[in-house]
């Protein structure tokens, strides 16, 4: 199942290059086709309830209802209703109409991300590497968490009646207990395991070791998505600025983009995944203090711990928005983490339509491309489990509780899917930031000619010179 998911995103990606703007255009028209029946059911409902007593009556003179069926049986409802739906309709209808140019190069990217796909395979299984790279980061840290949660040793505590002796809450040896002077100066006191840990320096400041520890492991982690994302950016952005594609690619771009990653880049990948590791640790610190403190009545407390949360969430997510394209900039000109993440931020906000827009496309169409393949092997995998079908001259048993490895492989068809179309959302990433730069540094003259490709050159209205010409 997990081989034919793999084949399945192998195969949505390749056609996306023919069906990109295919797909987009029918999920359009659909929408706008499902709020348009939207409109006419509504007016259908409000032309419908016309003379019916009672159905004339306001929001306003009904007042609150927990049955929200009563509110369907006024004419002020389905009115609202059609507004709605037909302002929702009018936005559609004039942003399609106004970003008509910004959608088809965003289309027209895709299908330069799939077309630099296929001329570089093997970026499609470089996830691979840094989903290796993470797996030893996980086992880094729990076979450290696992040696520091027990590197205690077991304490032990004199238990007798504090005003009567003077050695109770004192530590003490259960072997050698009986015969000190304790048991005689201290009838009945006893020698009994208090906790696991200890009392010196160390184990005082335990829990800061672990959180030392957590800390190591958010800041490997988010280095090995960093180089990944570095090394993908870089060959796709060999891709793009070569003039003559495919000639003009150099040879193995994945790994010469690896090789330039770890030789001259990972400082500033290295600082861009410490930034990001300092808002995750203390996000886990945050969540920490709100689970300690989840008895407690104090209402400015939590409503101060949610606020918190969110802000740091959202920062989270800005950050990982700027590092990744930070990290596009660091593959093409090779500069230090903060030039990068500066330059790379005005120049998206230099575009924010089009960024805008691309990344509506790009989360639909991948989104869509996820569904289908975790949805196909699926079915296969339904079809598979509850039919008895021979393989291998064999003929497969009938399951009882086949749920368990459908979900298993649909679920991992998801993953994998992931995967793949990870690599391809980096792809279209890194080609509109080319793209962008390609517009802001040439004019498509002879001196400084576009490095796009024709179909990006039509939709700009620009030709695009000639080889011998540039």
């Amino acid at each position: 199942g997990l081989f034919i998911a793999m084949m399945l995103s192998l195969l949505f990606l390749v056609l996306l290059r023919f069906t990109a703007g295919v797909l987009f255009w029918i999920f359009i028209f659909g929408v706008i086709g499902i709020i348009g029946y939207g409109i006419w059911h509504c007016y259908w409902e409000y032309d419908h309830l016309k003379g019916i007593p009672g159905s004339d009556l306001t929001v306003y003179d009904i007042g609150f209802q927990t049955d929200f069926k009563v509110y369907l049986q006024l004419r002020q409802t389905w009115l609202a209703f059609m507004i709605i739906l037909c302002g929702v309709e009018v936005i559609i209808i004039l942003m399609l109409i106004f970003l008509r140019n910004r959608i088809r190069i965003a289309i027209a990217l895709l299908k330069e991300g799939s077309r630099a796909i296929g001329y570089i395979m093997s970026t499609l299984f470089y996830p691979i590497v840094t989903f290796l790279l993470i797996a030893i980061c996980i086992s880094y840290w729990a076979v450290t968490a696992v040696f520091l949660a027990t590197s205690g040793e077991p304490v032990y505590k004199v238990m007798a009646n504090q005003t009567l002796c003077k050695y109770a809450n004192l530590t003490c040896d259960p072997e050698t207990f009986n015969t000190t002077n304790v048991t005689k100066l201290c009838p009945g006191a006893q020698c009994t395991f208090a906790f696991y840990g200890g009392e010196g320096l160390y184990h005082k400041y335990i829990f800061i070791f672990q959180l030392a520890n957590a800390f190591v492991f958010l800041w490997l982690v988010n280095f090995a998505i960093a180089l990944g994302q570095c090394t993908l950016a870089g060959a796709f952005a060999s891709y793009y600025w070569a003039y003559r594609k495919p000639a003009d690619i150099p040879l193995w771009p994945l790994f010469s983009s690896f090789g330039r990653a770890i030789r001259y880049h990972t400082g500033s990948l290295a600082f861009g995944a410490l930034i990001l590791a300092i808002v995750q640790l203390i996000r886990v610190i945050l969540e920490y203090l709100d689970h300690k403190l989840k008895g407690t009545q104090n209402s400015f407390t939590r409503f101060l711990l949610c606020c918190l949360k969110c802000c740091f969430w959202c920062l989270e997510k800005f950050l990982k928005f700027i590092n990744r394209n930070a990290y596009i900039m660091i593959a093409i000109y090779g500069k230090n983490f903060c030039t990068s993440a500066k330059e790379a931020f005005f120049l998206l906000m230099r575009n924010v339509v089009r960024v805008a827009v691309l990344d509506k496309v790009t989360d639909f169409l991948l989104f869509l491309g996820k569904i289908l393949v975790a949805g196909g092997v699926g079915v296969l995998a339904f079809f598979f489990f509850t039919q008895r079908i021979p393989v291998f001259a064999q003929e497969v048993p009938m399951l009882n509780y086949y749920w368990v490895p459908l979900l298993t492989v649909i679920i991992g068809s998801y993953l994998v899917a992931h995967g793949f179309f990870s690599v391809y959302a980096m792809c279209v990433d890194t080609l509109f930031l080319c793209f962008c730069e390609d517009l802001e540094r040439n004019d498509g003259s002879t001196a400084k000619p576009y490095f796009m490709s024709a179909s990006l050159h039509q939709i700009l209205g620009k030709k695009k010179l000639s080889p011998k010409k540039a």
